[in-house]
């Protein structure tokens, strides 16, 4: 698989907000695979940061050794983003399997969990998968909009109409959430693919840059400062911090910058001549 580096630029920070003592947010990319990762930890003294660490470690690891396999078995071209989704899915349920073993079997882990989004870019698509209340926005042509779902229970009043979106955007209980990684042996993990574009710009961030700030102050904020992405984060952190910083706050963020087809090999250029 081809090295995504340079088809990318991409900025990542965490901050632990006004309010908390101690980060239990993790963030981590690996750029060449095309992978970003970011986790909300809660639960027990300390062991939410366990548990995001061990989400976004888990993951980060068994997506890159999928991708270096197809890599030297030559097959990325032809598994396509189907394998990327299932593989997605796989290490975040494994995860989540890791995350629910270590909450058993150690006392100061007890009830420990963690909220994840991950995107994984392929072949001009990107997978994005995600459990609990992290997001993943995008920005394309000036329109911005959350591309996952909350699972939570302020999600679930929308979805049935006790609330409106707007509603919603100004409750005070917004952190319950319906699903996340280490408090059941399997979890549900929502996995989607969308056509990825030049001059998307990609957010992935916990709650506590959505709680804080509104998203038509995050599009202006990504619209202002997106030449430079770490001023960018710099820019929503602040906002977040600035507005009471209740919570962690973590962002991910990646333009892209050209296309990113996928090399192709041998049997696939055979097949399109007889296509």
């Amino acid at each position: 698989m081809m090295s995504l580096q340079k088809k990318f630029s991409s900025s990542q920070m965490t901050d632990v907000g006004k309010v908390r003592d101690h980060n239990e947010d993790a963030i981590g990319t690996n750029m060449d695979t095309g992978l970003l990762v970011l986790a909300d930890g809660m639960g027990g003294y300390n062991a939410g940061e366990v548990a995001s660490g061990i989400a976004v470690k888990t993951v980060l690891e068994l997506v890159t050794e999928a991708c270096n396999r197809e890599k030297r078995n030559g097959t990325e071209a032809e598994t396509g983003m189907m394998r990327q989704s299932i593989v997605l899915r796989d290490a975040i349920m494994r995860a989540n399997k890791i995350i629910h073993q270590t909450a058993k079997s150690q006392p100061q882990c007890e009830g420990m969990g963690t909220t994840i989004v991950a995107c994984l870019f392929y072949d001009n698509r990107v997978t994005v998968a995600h459990v609990g209340d992290s997001r993943l926005y995008r920005l394309r042509n000036n329109r911005f909009e959350q591309i996952t779902m909350d699972h939570s229970l302020l999600q679930e009043l929308v979805d049935r109409g006790f609330y409106t979106a707007e509603e919603a955007q100004r409750s005070t209980n917004r952190n319950y959430v319906t699903r996340a990684l280490g408090v059941e042996p399997v979890v549900q993990v929502d996995v989607h693919e969308y056509e990825a574009e030049p001059d998307d710009v990609y957010l992935l961030c916990s709650d506590g840059l959505c709680d804080m700030v509104e998203d038509e102050d995050i599009h202006l904020t990504i619209s202002t400062f997106g030449a430079n992405l770490d001023v960018a984060s710099q820019q929503l952190i602040k906002l977040s911090n600035d507005h009471g910083g209740k919570d962690n706050i973590s962002i991910i963020l990646a333009h892209v910058l050209e296309p990113f087809p996928s090399r192709r090999g041998l049997w696939a250029k055979i097949s399109g001549l007889f296509g």
